[in-house]
Order: C-alpha cells, then structure tokens, then sequence
C-alpha cells in the first residue's frame, strides 16, 4: 500500500518525540534513492532512513544495518559537508499531505547559524528528498528533475522549490463528517463509497476508505447513491471515530499478514474488511511497523540496483558468446564438404591429359565411387588443368585446417559461456554488496571489466563461505563465487573431505568438513540440498549433485576461476534446500 497523509501524521510524532534537537553525526547513502541519517542526543544515537524508492518510499527510525558504498555518492559528500552537526529543529507537515519537512540548525562556511530544510517527499513514483537552503531554494536532491521530465515542477539546484501540486481535497483536520458526506453524496451515483471517499478525503489511503464502506455496508458493497438515512448515520459514525484519532494522533499500528504470513497491508486502525485467513498484528510502533513491512523488499531492490551493472555485462557477454558459437558452427558445418574438394583434384589429376585447355567444366567418372557414376567438376578456364587441381586441394587443405581451429575455438566458447553463466548464477545468489564487491574484482582480473585509470584496484578482505551445520554435528561450507570457491576447494579443504557439486550446472562448491570422520547420509544428503540450493538449480524440484571427495578434484592449467574436474563421483537426487 502507500504510505498516506495519516500514517504520516503517526510518524511525524514519532519522529518528534524522539529526534528534535537531536545532532546529525553521521550520514550515508546506501543506495542511491536512500539516506540514513546518524542522530545523536543524550538519549543514544538513532538512525533515521529516509527512502525514496518508487515501491517502497518512507521515513522512520530504522535498525538495520545497511552496507554502504566504498565511494560515497556526491548528493551523500554533499549532505556531509552542509548537514554534518547540524540539529533537527523542527518537522513539518502540510496539512495531511504525504510530505514531511524537516527543519536543521546548522552552520555555514564563515559559521554564521543558518537554517536547512530536507524536504521529504512520499509520492510513490515521484517520491523524491529536496536539500533546501534557508530561503528555499534547491541545494540538490535524491532525484533531479528537469523540464524534459515535467512541465510542471522542476527540481534542480538553484531552483526555488515548489510545493507538489494541492489535490482539491477535504482535509479532517479542518473538515467534520457531515462536509465530507455531503461531498461524497455530490458524486457520481454509480461510483463505490470507497472510491467516492478516496476522491474526496485528502491523506485517506486505499485500505481505510474499503474498511468505511466495509463498516458502512456491513460487509456489502455500497454505492455513493445509497446513502439513506441508516447508511449515512453508520458512516458519519464509522468517520467521526477515524477523524477524532488522527486529531489526537492517537493511531495504532497494524499489520496484515495474509495465510502464507507474508505481509500485505498497514494502516493505523484494527482492520475488519479482511475477514478469515488473515492476521492483524500490532507493532510496538510505527517506525518498527515499516521497517518490517519493507525490509525485505528494500533488501532485494538495494541488490537489484547495485548487480544492475553485472547483470547487464555479463547478459551482453553470454549473447556475444552465443552469437560466436552460432557462426562458428556454421563455419564448422561447411568443412564437412572438404571432401569433395579432394575428390576433385585426384579426378583432375587422373584426366590431366584429357582436359582441353580453357575448359570450364569436365564430367568424368568417379572411381571413389563403388558404381563408377559421372562426376561434373567446374574449373577456372584462364588457368591450366594441373594448377585448378592444385586450388582443390589448396580448399580442401584449408577447410581441414578451420576445421581443427574452429573445435578448438567452440570448446574455448563453449568453456566461456559455461564460466559466464557460473559467475551470473553468482550474482543471482548475491546476499551483500561485498559479495558484489569480490564477483566485480574476479570479473576485473579476467579482463571483463576495465581496471579504472589502468590501475589494480585495493580489495576488501575475503569474505568466509557460507557455513551450515547438519544434524549430526559436522560442519558443511558453501562458496558464495568462484574466487571463494576456488579458495575452498582447493586450499582451506583436506583431501579427505568431501566435495560435492550440481551436476552439469552453474553452482558453488560444497565441502563437508569431516576432520577424520566418516559423515552420515543424512549428513550427505542435507550438504547435496544445499548445494543445489546455491545453484542455477535452486528453483527446481530434484536436482543432481555429485559428491566426491577433494583428493579427486583438480583445476586445469589455465582454468577460468571456479573451474574445475573431478572423478569418482556419485550422484544423488535432492530436493534443493530452504535457505531463507
């Protein structure tokens, strides 16, 4: 759902009784439509995000941990140089308008105090966080927006910073139930209550103008043009409470959950319209309630964002691949005539004689052939009959030749395309920026990516595979990319654990670390899951793992970084493990 002009209001109190005049210590820019602001106070230290995604845009106190980038963004180093020790002062609400003002204390250049202003916009899509200096002009903001994008209101540093445009709207702070039926009334008959009240009521939400109708209707559907008298007593009812906690600001949060308990909805009342199947649970506050909501899926849209550029190389790079596999087969298939042009030069050369000089074709029998058919051979009449021999055997020399570099060509392809799609199997599985961080330095190393300034860049430490621990106590590890992979197999391993890999796919390597001992099946069988659950296999029913143990695996002389070959495999079929 969108987070409306009431629960806003919610927030906006949170945020007060918690963060006015406390310092801004330190600031980040995970992503680049977020801020997480550091505020401290005699209180503690709090963190406040500020997010402007176009699926899940927020404010509240948050704590999680977000990974940031090595290189601050310019928007982050500019918010540090304006923002760094500046107090909140005050927090802004126009109306019920899904927009927070957040008012800083501060000091400039020359150290004059000077007043600052994020303005914080939740407008789903156009949701955007406006740096203003004191007379309200733009400083820059987490999205630019310039003439070519919208007629109507531009934001770009140096601009005067406009308001988003007013809905013609009731607003509850001012208006009483009785304005606001008779609004609703005023509209088009054949339109349902929840959408007439959505039309008319500035800072309701979706949810809250079905749960009026719902409680209205007692549970049916009811249309603007039924309001009799009962229906309208029941709605002036059901309205009057809902007006009297948002003037108090005395909400509550709730969240749905739906039967397969993945959260779906929120709002700042106990919630009915959902009926069965469905749980309300309520949140310690606001602030916790949207940092639930929208964990996960900030998770996976910060991921999203940050392995954008991967995907996108290494995409480019299969399709290059593929493409010159493609014409080197068709090259390789038109060898297969090579044949012939040998043929042909033997027949020349034992009709030599009987060739005219300036012949342009000859037709003569073909005793490669058990029944002795006629055979028609073109030539080349400006030369002699010797030398259009010799130019067949030249073909058929050449085409023998591409023949051996075009197999040797495909299977170095073939080896490509299969580390490609090991490393975008990576990439898929990628859990951290750090782990995005390790695939982009292998791909750098391999010459997929351009070293910046011709320079090897510093690397971060190694991060440690994943580690699981099965039932009977032994220790199973996981590699996150090849690198790491490599790492695993090949030096943290003893020869005696086991290996185990899917077979045939893109996938990490796996080792059970037995320390002398001889694992169970059980054992086997959960480190084959999780195998195939680090794999390109993940999503499907049963998968083949091979197991073996690492005296048996071993990397080939130039190799591509987690290849490798292994024997005295077995292979067992699993059902990929549940990680999350």
């Amino acid at each position: 759902m969108a987070l409306d002009g009431i629960f806003l209001r919610h927030i906006k109190k949170e945020l007060e009784q918690n963060l006015i005049n406390s310092k801004v210590d330190k600031i980040y820019q995970p992503s680049k439509e977020e801020i997480v602001l550091s505020m401290r106070s005699r209180e503690g230290t709090k963190k406040l995000l500020i997010s402007a995604r176009a699926n899940s845009p927020r404010i509240n106190i948050t704590d999680f941990s977000y990974e940031n980038p090595k290189t601050p963004p310019m928007l982050c180093m500019l918010l540090r140089k304006r923002l760094s020790g500046a107090r909140l002062r005050s927090i802004r609400q126009p109306e019920l308008e899904r927009l927070l003002m957040l008012d800083f204390e501060g000091t400039n250049e020359l150290g004059d105090t000077v007043m600052m202003t994020l303005a914080v916009e939740i407008m789903g899509q156009y949701s955007n966080a406006v740096f203003l200096d004191s007379s309200g002009v733009i400083i820059d903001a987490v999205k630019r927006v310039d003439a070519s994008m919208s007629s109507r209101r531009v934001i770009l540093p140096g601009v005067k910073y406009e308001m988003p445009p007013r809905q013609n709207k009731k607003c509850v702070l001012y208006s009483d139930a009785d304005d606001i039926i008779g609004s609703v009334k005023s509209c088009n008959g054949n339109m349902p209550l929840a959408k007439a009240l959505l039309s008319v009521v500035q800072g309701f939400s979706p949810i809250i103008c079905r749960e009026l109708e719902y409680l209205t209707g007692r549970g049916r559907d009811v249309f603007s043009r039924e309001l009799d008298e009962e229906l309208t007593t029941r709605l002036s009812f059901f309205l009057k409470r809902i007006i009297a906690s948002i003037r108090d600001i005395s909400g509550q949060p709730y969240i749905i959950i739906d039967s397969n308990k993945k959260p779906i909805d929120f709002t700042v009342t106990d919630i009915f319209q959902y009926g069965t199947g469905h749980s309300f649970k309520q949140t310690g506050t606001f602030c916790e309630l949207l940092d639930r909501y929208y964990s996960q899926r900030d998770a996976a849209e910060r991921m999203k964002q940050s392995s954008e550029d991967l995907n996108r190389l290494l995409n480019n790079a299969a399709s290059r691949i593929i493409k010159k596999i493609y014409i080197q087969n068709e090259e390789l298939a038109s060898c297969s005539d090579r044949e012939h042009f040998r043929i042909c030069g033997d027949l020349i050369q034992a009709n030599l004689y009987q060739i005219p000089k300036g012949a342009s074709e000859i037709e003569v029998e073909n005793y490669y052939d058990e029944n002795l058919s006629k055979i028609k051979i073109k030539l080349d009449p400006a030369l002699s009959a010797a030398v259009n021999s010799q130019k067949y055997y030249k073909s058929y020399q050449k085409a023998k030749n591409a023949e051996k570099i075009l197999n040797v060509q495909i299977e170095k392809a073939e080896e490509e395309l299969d580390y490609v799609s090991s490393v975008i199997d990576s990439v898929s599985r990628a859990k951290s920026v750090r782990e995005l961080n390790e695939i982009r330095q292998e791909l750098t190393e391999q010459g997929y990516i351009k070293a910046k300034n011709g320079k090897k860049q510093k690397s971060e430490a190694a991060l440690p595979p994943l580690e699981f621990t099965s039932k009977s106590g032994f220790k199973i590890l996981v590699g996150r990319n090849n690198r790491q992979n490599d790492r695993l197999t090949l030096k943290q391993s003893d020869k005696n654990d086991l290996w185990l890999h899917t077979k045939d796919i893109p996938g990490s390597h796996t080792v059970i670390v037995c320390d002398g001992k001889e694992p169970d099946s059980g054992t086997v069988l959960y480190a084959a899951a999780l195998a195939a659950a680090h794999s390109k296999a993940k999503d499907s029913d049963k998968a083949a793992v091979d197991c073996t143990k690492i005296r048996y695996v071993s990397k080939p002389r130039g190799a591509k970084p987690g290849m490798v070959i292994y024997t005295n495999q077995k292979t067992l079929f699993v059902e990929p493990a549940k990680t999350d």
